[in-house]
């Protein structure tokens, strides 16, 4: 069990990590709003747990509350990613559809450049030797597993909430859900803010994970692996965004004996899931769940 955790302890938490960041673009999907700016929150979350944790202004702090430096580091990357998603929230989630997603991608793309210039931030060549929380790689599921199982009863109890209603009724008809006295921009940056927010948190837990951070880690690839580990796993159910990240996450790893040719199976396995499961894993999930409970009530009426 030991040489196992050894071995895949990293993978694992990776796979929950990605989950987590696909849930973050979950929540302006519920509202109807195709948002790519979760691996700029990301970023800054990260960068917010690295300066904190190596920057010489917070040694005195650090030194006087130990361990407690890490949650503070949470709590002020949520904070600042809250912030940070009004101020670009409000005026950005007044566009709609493709310009919506142009205006996001704007946001992490000036962000990384902010970050490669900054010196701060370490410029391009980032900030090393992020204190760990934990020596071993896959005791940090012990942090990003708790966070998981938060946010799906988070989900679960929002979707069946006035406001998660409110983000259902805006994703199906703006106008209707408007003249029914539901505030779009209201909503619709709510649901921007809390995926902000998990981004900005999980970013923070994930720079002493990595021991490193630096602006690949916001990037316009990682707006789309997102993006398809939401859609892959699909959009209109919480656990899409899990399977989905979880999946494609491990997907390069399962394939790594083949080498080269695992990247175009990894297209491929994209291509067809896109095109035969319109509604992701969750939706076939779903559909052969309702298949055998209707099977089942037939064999159960003809007895």
């Amino acid at each position: 069990m030991e040489e196992f955790l050894q071995n895949s302890g990293f993978l694992i938490v990776t796979m929950v990590q990605q989950s987590l960041l696909a849930m973050s673009l979950y929540y302006p999907l519920m509202a109807g709003q195709l948002s790519l700016a979760s691996p700029g929150f990301y970023a800054l979350g990260g960068y917010t747990a690295a300066i904190i944790g190596t920057h010489e202004f917070f040694t005195p702090l650090r030194e006087s509350i130990g361990w407690l430096a890490f949650p503070l580091e949470w709590l002020v990357a949520g904070v600042l990613s809250a912030i940070l998603a009004l101020i670009v929230g409000i005026p950005a989630l007044r566009l709609r559809g493709i310009y919506l997603a142009l205006a996001t991608i704007a946001f992490v793309e000036i962000l990384r450049v902010l970050c490669l210039n900054l010196t701060i931030t370490g410029g391009a060549i980032g900030i090393f030797d992020v204190p760990q929380l934990f020596e071993s790689r896959w005791s940090y599921i012990w942090i990003f597993g708790p966070l998981l199982v938060m946010m799906l009863f988070f989900s679960y109890r929002l979707e069946k909430s006035r406001t998660g209603r409110a983000f259902q009724a805006i994703r199906e008809d703006e106008l209707a859900a408007d003249s029914m006295g539901i505030n779009p921009t209201r909503y619709k940056v709510l649901a921007f803010v809390i995926g902000a927010v998990l981004a900005g948190i999980v970013g923070a837990m994930s720079a002493p994970f990595l021991n490193t951070w630096n602006a690949r880690q916001g990037t316009f690839d990682a707006s789309i692996a997102y993006l398809a580990y939401v859609l892959i796993g699909g959009s209109r159910s919480i656990w899409g965004p899990l399977l989905g990240g979880a999946m494609l996450s491990a997907l390069p790893e399962v394939l790594r004996p083949l080498k080269d040719s695992r990247l175009i199976i990894n297209g491929l396995v994209l291509v067809f899931a896109s095109i035969y499961m319109p509604k992701g894993i969750a939706g076939v999930i779903s559909r052969l769940k309702r298949s055998l409970t209707w099977k089942s009530r037939k064999n159960g009426g003809e007895a």
